[in-house]
């Protein structure tokens, strides 16, 4: 439960935020969503907690507990699949950097774990304009970095869902979670013009789109550090005076 939940005390966060000319949050934003017969529901979760814990050890910045529930509607054609919408998790953001700005804390970072969170990055648009400080991270090109470092053989347009980055970093972080399969459960769909009105079922059976047997453990490490050096040109645009 470590690696989901902040252990701060409310003197954590005290000394920590004395320590910085400008205080900064780091939200994680994951999904319960299918991931094929193999990883957990929770993965997104499990991935944008293992991100942004790589980023606190790297940062000082204040780890906060994770959304575990976002829009995945792509993903209501399998059991188990959760989703709330657009506007809600618009909403959720925005109130909880209210919130933070309120108690001292004025920039937020929000660790995305799930690429159907669209709307994530109109909340981190709007909010910027309205003068507030706002990140949406990993972008694409910080994924691209992190996939060239870490040795990743599939593109990103080719590793979808469930594929070799995300098992990687739980191969990585946590192992435990894994289940049989994904050694033998590649499949290639990079055609995906009609994802938003067929959703995933439209072209994948099993759930993945991807290639999971070319995981490994060595390559969710790299990852993970290859985002979190990426991470520095974000804390220092958003600690700046600019």
């Amino acid at each position: 439960m470590s690696d989901l939940v902040p252990a701060d005390t409310t003197e954590d966060v005290r000394t920590r935020g004395a320590g910085v000319s400008r205080q900064v949050a780091v939200l994680p934003v994951g999904s319960f969503e299918q991931h094929g017969p193999y990883l957990p529901l929770a993965t997104d979760t499990l991935v944008a907690c293992a991100v942004a814990r790589e980023i606190t050890g790297a940062y000082p910045v204040h780890l906060l507990p994770p959304v575990t529930i976002s829009c995945s509607h792509e993903h209501a054609g399998w059991p188990g699949t959760v989703s709330i919408s657009s506007v809600t998790l618009h909403a959720v953001v925005r109130d909880i950097a209210a919130s933070l700005r309120r108690s001292g804390v004025d920039a937020l970072v929000v660790v995305n774990g799930h690429g159907g969170n669209y709307v994530l990055g109109n909340v981190v648009q709007e909010s910027s304009a309205r003068g507030e400080r706002m990140a949406l991270f990993p972008a694409a090109e910080d994924w691209e970095a992190a996939r060239e470092r870490a040795g990743v053989v599939t593109s990103l347009l080719t590793d979808m869902h469930a594929g070799e980055i995300e098992t990687s970093i739980l191969l990585h972080a946590h192992p435990e979670m894994l289940r049989p399969g994904y050694e033998t459960s590649d499949f290639v769909a990079d055609d995906r013009r009609h994802l938003l009105t067929l959703g995933m079922s439209g072209y994948t059976d099993s759930g993945v789109i991807g290639r999971p047997s070319l995981g490994s453990a060595e390559k969710g490490k790299e990852l993970l550090a290859s985002l979190a050096d990426s991470f520095g040109a974000y804390f220092s645009l958003l600690t700046s005076d600019a």
